[in-house]
């Protein structure tokens, strides 16, 4: 625990001095126009040994005598295909902005049915749509898997990270431009990724400095407004230019980040602790069964009989209670809590608590 929020303190360091000076205007927004698209499919993985669907998966069927019916081959109504080396999945994709037709990009692989792996598999030729309903890419190839699912006659089984889901590499192809109206725009709009006034103001002043006064103007603390050359060639030139100006990041409120699942605490630098006391104590209840045998007196007609016996035990830690001084650093808390040897759940208790009782200058996220 100790080794662990000394390396917080020193990652926290090294995130104040980089903040302290000029960030890349590119890094600090987005361009409204110019963003990824988000791609979806629906289709088959074969050649699974024997790790499929299973019979009860309807849809898993259907879309099998659908797919070879397209190749003149068709199955009596009656006939269910059972087959064990076939897979539903859906696919998944993320075109980068710009992207024109027969570039390729990455797919990622999910098992759709109960299938218990998709390793060895390989996904048939499938159309990937867009939020309009649009196919913009198509996909197919071998998949890569990182997890394993092994199984003895037993029931007992291994299993290593999710065999469910994997990658194909470059595995699709783009067939159609998404559109964009990023040239056809008067103004080019910057989204800040961290909204703030301060962060805005400054930005505005650094665009101002170098085009000149008027250029940019703020709509609100997210968005600003640049004037641009309605030129491409002109506008292209313009955006090299302004990814080269430095802004000044305004500054933003202090998190504290919580992972309920694997018990991390991750504080950042600038949180802040009021003046306050407190206590935390660890109550234990431990429970033992010592089971006894009841014998009968003799010729009671009584039988042997195994009797239960508890014996509970309380125990609490008397922990004396602390101060944190009025506007403790992060150095501060780290320190204190090092001292009390708390745990990470300890950590998130007592940080829960000072942001409930108004002594906590951050933000709680717990993810």
């Amino acid at each position: 625990m100790r080794f662990l929020l000394h390396t917080l303190l020193t990652g926290a360091l090294l995130i104040s001095t980089a903040t302290a000076q000029a960030v890349p205007l590119m890094d600090l927004v987005d361009v409204e126009g110019i963003r990824e698209n988000q791609l979806i499919g629906y289709g088959l993985v074969v050649g699974l040994d024997g790790t499929g669907d299973k019979n009860q998966v309807r849809f898993t069927s259907q879309s099998v005598a659908n797919m070879i019916k397209q190749f003149g081959i068709n199955l009596p109504a009656n006939v269910d295909p059972k087959l064990k080396n076939v897979a539903a999945v859906t696919i998944t994709a993320s075109i980068p902005p710009s992207y024109s037709p027969g570039q390729t990009v990455n797919v990622t692989v999910s098992s759709l049915g109960d299938a218990k792996s998709l390793r060895g598999g390989q996904l048939l030729m499938t159309p990937l749509l867009g939020v309009d309903g649009e196919i913009y890419a198509m996909a197919q190839g071998a998949i890569v898997v990182g997890g394993l699912n092994a199984q003895g006659n037993s029931g007992s089984s291994v299993t290593i990270n999710s065999a469910n889901n994997g990658q194909i590499p470059n595995g699709a192809i783009i067939e159609r431009l998404i559109p964009s109206d990023f040239i056809e725009r008067e103004d080019v709009v910057l989204t800040l990724r961290k909204p703030g006034f301060q962060t805005a103001s400054r930005l505005v002043e650094a665009v101002d400095a170098q085009f000149g006064s008027g250029t940019a103007v703020a709509l609100d603390a997210t968005r600003i407004s640049v004037r641009a050359p309605l030129s491409s060639n002109q506008r292209i030139s313009f955006m090299a230019m302004l990814e080269e100006v430095d802004v000044d990041e305004g500054r933003t409120r202090p998190r504290v980040v919580f992972n309920s699942r694997t018990g991390t605490v991750v504080v950042g630098q600038g949180v802040r602790v009021k003046a306050a006391a407190v206590a935390h104590g660890t109550l234990t209840v431990t429970i033992g069964e010592t089971p006894q045998v009841s014998q009968p007196g003799p010729f009671s007609q009584g039988q042997t009989a195994v009797v239960p016996r508890s014996d509970i035990q309380v125990s609490q830690d008397t922990n004396a209670m602390f101060k944190w001084p009025e506007d403790a650093s992060l150095d501060s808390i780290i320190n204190t809590v090092n001292s009390l040897g708390a745990t990470p759940d300890d950590v998130m208790s007592i940080l829960q608590a000072l942001e409930q009782a108004g002594a906590l200058n951050a933000e709680l996220i717990v993810i």
